[in-house]
């Protein structure tokens, strides 16, 4: 299934917890939802690195404690997760599933239900879909580890009962968004293709207010 997204769509403010809103995509993710005017809180371990994130709501502590995610969780409507970790090929990783687990319990708790966490291409089903270097070179290479644990947190978040939204977007860039997004479940001939970080935060936004992917991982590509 493809589906091509209208990324210009707006919708009623929203309080929101963002994690890993320091990165690329998380600190386009953090200025578009201030720009559709919903109230943003970030999880962020290190406050220096969040310093120009105005307008935001800090709170400052690891995303794998309880008592802290439950504090930046107090109040909100919707998480989005755009928790990041960086290549390793020879480690095991396992931050991501362990602070998605974490994350579930705490929205239980606080009942919270949405959920739009980005994973990335490589993940689930959409291994094998990236391109002859991704799939051949990059992943084994350097992302193995990485992507194990993308596959257990997925499966935390398919197993939560939350109303969640799993975004896979392709390769990332820093280019100006605005385009048209294509969403696509059915991967069938489908190698390669990159996507701008602004439009991934437009289509990970506008999840917030929209069923249409439920309980669903689209594949997302410019």
């Amino acid at each position: 299934m493809t589906t091509l997204i209208d990324n210009n769509a707006n919708a009623s403010p929203t309080k929101i917890l963002v994690l890993g809103a320091t990165g690329g995509t998380g600190r386009q993710i953090v200025k578009q939802a201030l720009a559709r005017g919903h109230q943003v809180t970030a999880l962020v371990r290190s406050p220096q690195k969040a310093g120009d994130l105005n307008g935001v709501r800090l709170v400052v502590g690891e995303a794998r404690e309880a008592k802290v995610l439950r504090e930046a969780l107090r109040g909100q409507d919707a998480v989005v997760s755009a928790l990041g970790t960086p290549a390793s090929p020879f480690r095991d990783v396992t931050l991501l599933s362990s602070a998605t687990r974490a994350l579930v319990q705490a929205m239980k708790a606080e009942h919270v239900a949405r959920l739009v966490a980005i994973t990335g291409i490589g993940a689930g089903d959409s291994r094998g879909h990236g391109g002859f270097l991704f799939d051949r070179v990059i992943f084994p290479l350097l992302l193995k580890k990485v992507y194990a644990d993308k596959d257990r947190q997925e499966a935390i978040v398919r197993d939560s009962g939350l109303d969640w939204v799993l975004v896979r977007p392709t390769i990332l860039n820093d280019k100006p968004g605005g385009g048209a997004v294509r969403a696509l479940t059915d991967l069938s001939g489908f190698h390669g293709g990159s996507i701008s970080r602004q439009d991934v935060a437009t289509f990970v936004l506008d999840q917030l207010h929209s069923d249409d992917w439920l309980h669903r991982a689209p594949l997302i590509t410019g």
